[in-house]
C-alpha cells in the first residue's frame, strides 16, 4: 500500500495541497495575521519538505523543530484554536483534492501530534493548556508549574 506520501500521490500532491492550502490560510481572518511578516516561497517550500518528510516521503526537512518554529508565533498569541484552524484548512484542501477520509485523518493525525510541541507546551497537555509553558520559570522551591511563582 505504500507510505501516506505514495498514497496520496507524492511530490506532485505535496506541492499543490501546499500551494492551495496556503491560499487558505492567507485569506482567513483566524490565522492570516500570523503570516504576515512570512516570505510565503520560502515558507511553502519548507513546508513542502516538512510534509514530504513526515508523510513517508524523502526527508530532506532541515528547519527548526516544532517547537523552536514557532515559538514567536506563540509569543504573538497563538492558541489551540489556530491550531485548530490550521488542521481544518488541510483537512479541506486534501479533500479538494480527493484525498480519503481515512488518509485525512492520519495526516490531521500527524498534525496534531506536534499540537503541543507548536504551542511549546509540555507533551500531552489537554486542550487549552497555555502555550509557553513547557519550560519551568520555577524559582527553586516553587511550584513547578512553570508560572514563576515560586510558591511551593
Amino acid at each position: 500500500m505504500g507510505t501516506v506520501y505514495e498514497q496520496i500521490g507524492g511530490e506532485p500532491a505535496v506541492d499543490a495541497a501546499v500551494d492551495i492550502f496556503y491560499r487558505k490560510v492567507l485569506t482567513d481572518d483566524r490565522i492570516s495575521r500570523f503570516f504576515d511578516d512570512v516570505e510565503m516561497d520560502r515558507q511553502a517550500a519548507k513546508q513542502k519538505a516538512f510534509l514530504t518528510m513526515v508523510l513517508g516521503g524523502p526527508a530532506h526537512y532541515s528547519g527548526l523543530d516544532m517547537r523552536n518554529g514557532h515559538r514567536h508565533l506563540v509569543e504573538r498569541g497563538l492558541r489551540d484554536e489556530h491550531v485548530d484552524a490550521v488542521v481544518e484548512l488541510l483537512g479541506q484542501t486534501l479533500r479538494e483534492l480527493g484525498v480519503s477520509q481515512p488518509i485525512i485523518q492520519q495526516i490531521a493525525a500527524v498534525a496534531n501530534s506536534v499540537r503541543d510541541d507548536v504551542l511549546d507546551r509540555p507533551a500531552g497537555s489537554p486542550l487549552g493548556t497555555k502555550p509557553g509553558s513547557s519550560s519551568t520559570g520555577a524559582k527553586p522551591g516553587g511550584c513547578g508549574s512553570g508560572c514563576g511563582c515560586g510558591k511551593s
